[in-house]
């Protein structure tokens, strides 16, 4: 197991970069804990698979540096490495059994046969193939397939650290809830350093200690997901996580209070005079339906989620979501909606600005 640092890193395919726009990965400097549990998350094309690509020596970076613990692996190739990889679509041996397949990276370093046998068993019953170990990989669904690629990169206890690009893309919806599960079960049991790539919200939240959201190439915030839900640091965090996502508005902000359009809404903290592009951002889970005090609301639609309904309406502002509470009704009388001073975050381009204090 071992920290990685990422000092001075950035990346760029282009052979001679001329400027930031040029970058697939901007510049960043991260240190990743000896035995955290980390997800990548972010959509297509935000450059988590070139970061994760890095760090595993499949890519050298254009700048920077990566270290293990205090040794610098820049430039040691991926087996030097001592990493396991799983990939998003399955990496098996065909002609093997899913034993042989499971067994391979202990019998290729010369381990015990005894504990080999223990540890296929082991892995064999996280990922529910224990009746299918005498089989050939050959014939087997793309489901199971990718079971036993990820059964085979979680088989050594030794790996400095484990890398998953998207390994659950295959698999269906009920079977990746379950091996989500294992996989924390697993970390937990032995600690390994863990780094998961996905663009899947509930997969990062559910999987992860710390979760690092990358956009256009940067590293917009890491952070526990309750950080990143309740104080994004970025727009893009507060859009990308949650269902939906934060509501923004454009707002003339001065003090405590924020101005959109004739309304006032209060801030519940002082801010300094910004400049740019200012905007306030709030869940829908924290704006409230009320009887005339907040902001006129003119409701559009009501949408029944399960748990809760989702209210969508406007504001002078513009549209807004709110999420009501299972049991909440919505009588003639609801013409308004609050939204929580204390829940309130602030932002100037895109990025949140912290109070200089709370109001009494």
């Amino acid at each position: 197991m071992a920290q990685i640092t990422l000092k001075n890193l950035a990346h760029s395919y282009v052979p001679n970069p001329k400027s930031e726009a040029d970058f697939a990965l901007k510049q960043m400097d991260h240190v990743w804990q000896d035995g955290g549990a980390y997800a990548l998350l972010g959509s297509s094309g935000c450059g988590k698979t070139t970061l994760l690509n890095i760090i595993s020596g499949l890519v050298r970076p254009s700048q920077g540096r990566v270290l293990f613990g205090d040794r610098d692996v820049t430039d040691a190739e991926t087996a030097a490495r001592n990493i396991a990889q799983v990939f998003q679509f399955p990496v098996v041996y065909d002609t093997m059994t899913v034993r042989d397949n499971l067994a391979f990276p202990l019998r290729n370093r010369g381990m015990d046969a005894g504990y080999i046998a223990a540890r296929v068993q082991d892995i064999a019953r996280m990922i529910g193939m224990e009746e299918a170990l005498h089989r050939k990989a050959k014939g087997l669904t793309a489901d199971a397939k990718q079971k036993i690629s990820l059964g085979r990169g979680m088989v050594r206890e030794d790996v400095n650290a484990i890398l998953f690009d998207e390994p659950l893309t295959v698999i269906d919806p009920h079977m990746k809830w379950e091996l989500r599960t294992q996989l924390k079960q697993l970390h937990h049991q032995f600690g390994h350093t863990m780094i998961y790539v996905t663009h899947d919200q509930t997969e990062a939240l559910t999987f992860a200690d710390k979760v690092v959201v990358m956009y256009d190439g940067r590293v917009v915030q890491m952070g526990t997901p309750e950080e990143l839900f309740e104080t994004p640091a970025h727009t893009f965090v507060g859009y990308f996580i949650g269902s939906p996502g934060m509501n923004f508005f454009d707002a003339d902000v001065t003090g405590t209070r924020a101005r959109l359009g004739d309304a006032v809404v209060d801030l519940g903290a002082a801010y300094g005079p910004q400049t740019g592009r200012v905007q306030i951002g709030i869940r829908p889970e924290h704006a409230e339906l009320t009887a005339g005090e907040g902001l006129p609301l003119q409701i559009q639609r009501v949408e029944d989620v399960g748990r809760h309904r989702l209210l969508r309406g406007t504001i002078a502002a513009g549209e807004i979501n709110i999420v009501l509470p299972e049991g909440t009704g919505i009588g003639a009388d609801l013409t308004h909606v609050r939204l929580r001073p204390e829940k309130i975050n602030l932002y100037s381009d895109d990025w949140r600005v912290t109070p200089e204090g709370r109001a009494v």
